[in-house]
């Protein structure tokens, strides 16, 4: 009988995540700010969407026709189901890469997206998806892929292959995958306690374990579990998609790309001093000890000149999408914690505190008095989009066509939140992607909606849906146990909603 999951873990789905990397809006400013040439977006496709969030919120939110396959038809159907509810411009199938890849009906595609997938699949099916690449990115067209990575998975990689080993040979079956992972992890830390030399060698492994036991078991079976699990080094990846006729352009994890962040001034002396841009990006691969990449490639790389790039940086528009006051003055690299500079931070925050859409030219303009330049004004967004703070804005006409969708969909998301915590995103119009907000909150917005006006009120509502179901709230790890327990923590929430929420969720025109 033929093995439809190709080894892959398919009897639990994939978690319901949502990817700000595949957005084309985060990729058009990724490759703006390298002085790079962007295509128009008129068409996209992801493969191995998962549950389909990301593909369906970014074809909700925008003009671009989006495409995509999963080979799980379970997960399929819910994406199905999803682009069925708001009516978006979406062509979602159940298809293997191959049957995909073999189909007649497709276009060329403008993007073309892959989160975590190629990690996960056999050799075979990465031949597949290279040649679908070659066949179907137009020229000029982005590639988004990101992966599993060397140097960084060096030392895990033996325990990773010993916990799948456990799980296939001792863990069984009919427990399933959920349970064989809790074994395999298990086993893992009793192996650890007896102190092996493999341990001693590599002492960040015990530590490694110790955060799995935390993680979703979801993700940890897809990311884990697979058949296939090979992480790749850079200079491999840019083997593998050379038929492609793709280039590297640039990262799509922003504050990994700021060498200030990451880079000693000696590694960076030591770059620098590299002529070759791909042999640099193994190089610094190995200065940070890279675990996991997410890059944009282009089918036909084209520098624009200075002139033409500062014309369309200043086009861009941001937004503020976190509280003024709680957008952190620190950021992490891989050096360790440092300082955002005051000088440069606060009269930019100051100015996107009233949550208005600018464009990066009016803000430059706001700020040049003040001594901060372009150069500058880019580097504090990059760092500010890489943590949330701020995000991109899409044209007004697209969000004024996607208004209509949007409203559908999170329609149909909030009422799914009446029952479940599944999927922590809605679409925003403004920002051609997903917006983070939990099930309470959504169950507050429900609450408005049907006219509640106060806090306690959204409380309320949300706590007779959770006791309707006989479901109780968990707080830093414990179960409230008590009505009034449950009813004070949630109007806690919903007081919290009022100040800090509702008008970042009103100004994304998600209500």
């Amino acid at each position: 009988m033929t093995d439809w999951t190709s080894g892959y873990v398919a009897d639990i789905g994939y978690t319901y995540g949502y990817y700000t990397e595949l957005n084309p809006l985060r990729a058009r400013f990724a490759l703006l700010n390298k002085g790079l040439v962007c295509p128009e977006f008129k068409t996209a496709c992801e493969l191995g969407f998962g549950q389909g969030l990301s593909t369906v919120i970014h074809a909700a939110t925008s003009a671009t026709h989006w495409y995509g396959t999963d080979f799980n038809p379970s997960q399929a159907a819910y994406a199905q189901e999803l682009a069925a509810s708001a009516g978006v411009n979406a062509n979602l199938f159940d298809e293997a890469f191959a049957d995909f890849a073999a189909r007649t009906d497709l276009p060329e595609f403008d993007y073309i997206g892959l989160h975590g997938i190629w990690s996960w699949i056999s050799d075979e099916n990465r031949k597949v998806i290279v040649e679908f690449i070659r066949k179907k990115l137009a020229v000029g067209g982005v590639l988004y892929i990101s992966y599993n990575t060397q140097p960084g998975w060096a030392s895990f990689a033996p325990m990773r292959h010993l916990m799948t080993e456990h799980a296939e040979v001792i863990g069984a079956a009919g427990r399933g995958i959920i349970n064989r992972v809790d074994d395999a992890i298990e086993f893992a830390g009793k192996l650890l306690a007896t102190n092996p030399m493999f341990a001693r060698a590599n002492p960040l492994v015990v530590d490694r374990i110790q955060k799995l036991k935390a993680q979703n078991r979801h993700y940890l079976a897809h990311e884990y579990f697979n058949r296939d699990w090979h992480p790749m080094h850079f200079a491999t990846m840019a083997d593998w998609l050379e038929p492609a006729k793709v280039q590297f352009a640039c990262s799509a994890a922003f504050h990994e790309s700021i060498d200030a962040l990451n880079l000693t001034r000696e590694q960076q002396t030591f770059l620098n001093e590299i002529p070759d841009p791909m042999f640099k990006e193994s190089v610094r691969d190995f200065m940070v000890n890279q675990q996991f990449r997410r890059d944009y490639w282009v089918k036909g790389v084209r520098k624009l000149s200075s002139l033409e790039q500062a014309e369309l940086l200043h086009k861009e528009r941001v937004v503020l999408t976190t509280m003024r006051e709680d957008v952190p003055m620190k950021v992490t690299g891989s050096l360790g914690e440092a300082d955002m500079s005051p000088i440069v931070y606060t009269p930019l925050l100051d100015m996107l505190a009233d949550y208005k859409i600018k464009t990066i030219g009016q803000v430059e303009a706001a700020l040049k008095d003040q001594g901060i330049q372009l150069a500058q004004l880019l580097n504090a967004l990059q760092i500010l989009i890489g943590n949330g703070s701020v995000q991109l804005v899409q044209e007004d006409a697209v969000i004024h066509k996607a208004k209509k969708t949007t409203e559908k969909l999170n329609s149909y998301l909030k009422n799914k939140a009446r029952g479940s915590a599944e999927a922590n995103y809605l679409a925003s119009p403004v920002l051609g992607g997903g917006f983070s907000l939990n099930r309470f909150q959504q169950l507050f917005m429900l609450a408005i909606e049907s006219g509640m006006k106060q806090p306690d009120a959204w409380a309320d509502y949300a706590c007779q849906l959770l006791t309707a179901l006989g479901q109780k709230i968990i707080k830093e790890g414990k179960t409230l146990e008590t009505p009034a327990e449950n009813l004070a923590e949630m109007q806690a929430q919903a007081k919290l909603f009022a100040e800090k929420g509702l008008p970042l969720v009103k100004s994304l025109q998600l209500l």
